[in-house]
């Protein structure tokens, strides 16, 4: 079994078993111990891994680390476990005190879930105050994978991984930037981009109405690269005359007072999972008329803005997902979706489905 299926098959454990574990030492021996040997470490040999090591600076108070794992009699990584239900950001202060009272080049921060991985790029034996890699064991993408396994006891070294780090710390950096420059355009970045297409002085006047139109500008501009991947997707499996295609339509968002709280996020599966069906219906159904509503508990593909005009749910936001389609007597038919492209096998469905609003 290769290192991804390893990978793999803890993630299913930890699914499995999360809501049993009760302790922190119970995560530990659950979910970090295994995690640890799936990085090619004997955990109960003490010359590779050692338990409550002292990482106390001043010698006073007795401080340990939860585990270190050694080379050469020197350790490489510091571990600190917490409960797997048990928020990270409170306790990477701690990891850094153990962090400066070592001469380990990592530290690992984890609760069994999340596994937080950090260094000392700006300063020799500090540790940087944001993780380079954080792996969600049960959301873990297989380029996150890669990454951890270059900790792997057969393929660890330093300067190969410290290389990494320094490319994934700032790439992960530049990307909460962009993030939130998307989400909520910043002063600067409005200002930035108004003066690239606007002659004039830009006042505060001109500021507050280019707000607006770079927020979306940027949402349009994302559908539009979604669609067009869809598109090119579909083009080259469509065995079918291929027809013409139109510029993206636009299509109806949620706005954020639709929601207490607003707790919906809809997230990038979805507008995937929108565009799919949007491709198999749009055949039947003027595309302009396909919208969709996200709420809490599904994603809502309708037509015209209409509730009552629903083609079909996701269900996306739980273990298992699911597609459900409505049939033209509004009854539904509930389908396990593990992946997107078996939203495809459902196409006659989907077409009966919207059949009924065809004008």
């Amino acid at each position: 079994m290769d290192f991804k299926d390893q990978f793999k098959q803890l993630s299913e454990r930890v699914s499995n078993l999360k809501e049993q574990i009760q302790t922190e030492e119970a995560t530990k021996n659950a979910f970090i111990m295994p995690f640890i040997q799936l990085l090619g470490y004997d955990v109960f040999n003490p010359l590779e891994v050692v338990p409550e090591m002292d990482c106390d600076i001043t010698k006073k108070k007795g401080e340990k680390i939860d585990y270190a794992i050694m080379k050469d009699g020197e350790p490489i990584m510091l571990i600190e476990c917490k409960h797997w239900k048990q928020d990270l950001n409170l306790h990477d202060t701690q990891l850094a005190r153990y962090f400066v009272s070592s001469k380990a080049r990592f530290g690992l921060l984890t609760n069994g879930i999340k596994y937080r991985f950090y260094t000392d790029l700006e300063k020799v034996n500090i540790m940087d105050k944001q993780p380079f890699l954080e792996v969600d064991i049960e959301k873990a993408k297989d380029a996150q994978i890669e990454e951890l396994k270059k900790f792997h006891k057969s393929y660890f070294e330093i300067e190969n991984i410290l290389s990494s780090a320094s490319e994934l710390k700032y790439m992960s950096e530049l990307r909460n930037v962009i993030k939130d420059e998307f989400q909520a355009p910043s002063t600067d970045f409005v200002k930035l981009l108004a003066k690239r297409v606007y002659s004039g002085t830009v006042t505060q006047k001109i500021l507050e109405q280019f707000d607006g139109l770079v927020k979306r500008s940027i949402s349009l501009y994302i559908n539009d690269v979604i669609s067009d991947r869809l598109n090119i997707a579909i083009q080259t499996t469509d065995t079918s005359t291929p027809q013409k295609e139109s510029a993206p339509e636009p299509i109806v968002e949620t706005s954020d007072d639709e929601t207490p709280d607003n707790k919906i996020i809809t997230t990038d599966e979805e507008m995937e999972a929108f565009y799919i069906v949007k491709s198999i219906i749009r055949q039947f159904i003027n595309p302009d008329r396909i919208c969709y509503k996200d709420v809490q508990s599904y994603f809502g593909i309708n037509i015209d803005g209409k509730v009552t005009r629903t083609v079909c749910r996701l269900y996306f936001n739980t273990k298992n997902k699911s597609i459900s389609i409505f049939a033209p007597d509004k009854s539904e038919n509930e389908h396990p979706v593990s992946s997107l492209d078996e939203i495809y096998s459902y196409s006659n469905e989907l077409k009966n489905a919207v059949s009924k609003y065809v004008e």
